[in-house]
């Protein structure tokens, strides 16, 4: 299909954005036509995803990466011979752009190649639409992306032989809330999951997390799980248990009985509330 090269492209969406100004630009890079039509109508019905630029080759893809200012690259595999040297050229050319691999099957070295040379996400062609939005969402904000199998490989890859010298960071000792924090991250928690747990707020979740990163010299969630469990830091700390809801208030059962046995008429209207009234609080 020599007549379509690299094209610009526009959101066909309600609106350009998503009212923050955090607009999500994409260049798709894929050898099937109906594989990136499809993505374009996926992504035109999301208001905070524009796809800025296409590509069917890999020439076109290393000139629409030059050509078009995007936060984020879906790349085929297949246009390369070897797309691990490809995403490592394309990171030096735009640093400032998250790639995410598309392949046509789950596969282990590749997935662990991918991730040392950089790759941001890596996920198979097959992958729902809702996650592939999610997908982009994560790469995006500055997280990686991978899938529970691939997960799995480059954590054993990291506690085998780490992707990173053991030391290449110094060691440093974490508080107990921290610790308590790091914690749950390991178990896959999100922010408003470890807030409920420790007793806080999701905005002093991400502030300790912050400093956990510059102490422990990580870049994002993943490396810090993987960090975590290939140095011991969270050995034999359980992350808090989610709280429990308070019991009921026996004074306010007792006085709301007291009212409803004060009144004969079964139609009164403070027997029509007497259920609403003795039952326990839901949680919050």
């Amino acid at each position: 299909m020599a007549g379509t090269s690299i094209s610009v492209g526009e959101n066909h969406g309600p609106h350009a954005g998503n009212g923050t100004g955090q607009l999500i630009r994409v260049i798709l890079a894929d050898t099937q036509a109906i594989f990136r039509a499809g993505l374009r109508k996926i992504f035109a019905l999301e208001d905070d995803i524009r796809v800025v630029g296409q590509a069917e080759t890999l020439s076109q893809t290393q000139s629409a990466v030059t050509k078009f200012s995007a936060d984020v690259l879906i790349f085929e595999s297949a246009l390369a011979p070897n797309p691990v040297e490809v995403v490592s050229e394309l990171l030096r050319q735009a640093p400032q752009l998250k790639i995410v691999v598309v392949t046509p099957a789950s596969d282990e070295q590749l997935t662990l190649d991918l991730f040392r040379r950089g790759a941001h996400g890596i996920l198979s062609r097959e992958v729902e639409p809702e996650l592939l939005v999610d997908c982009l969402r994560k790469v995006a904000s500055g997280e990686p992306w991978l899938e529970n199998q691939a997960i799995h490989w480059v954590m054993e890859a990291y506690r085998g032989h780490n992707l990173r010298p053991s030391g290449a960071r110094p060691k440093v000792q974490l508080t107990p809330k921290e610790t308590l924090i790091v914690s749950c991250v390991t178990q896959g928690m999100k922010n408003k999951e470890i807030a409920i747990r420790v007793g806080t707020t999701e905005q002093v979740v991400k502030n300790y997390l912050r400093k956990v990163y510059d102490k422990l010299g990580v870049a994002d969630r993943l490396e810090l799980a993987l960090y975590c469990l290939s140095h011991h830091v969270v050995d034999g700390v359980k992350p808090p248990p989610i709280p429990s809801p308070p019991p009921p208030n026996d004074n306010a059962i007792a006085v709301s009985a007291g009212a409803g046995a004060g009144n004969s008429n079964s139609d009164s209207p403070s027997n029509s509330s007497l259920p609403s009234a003795i039952a326990p609080p839901k949680p919050s």
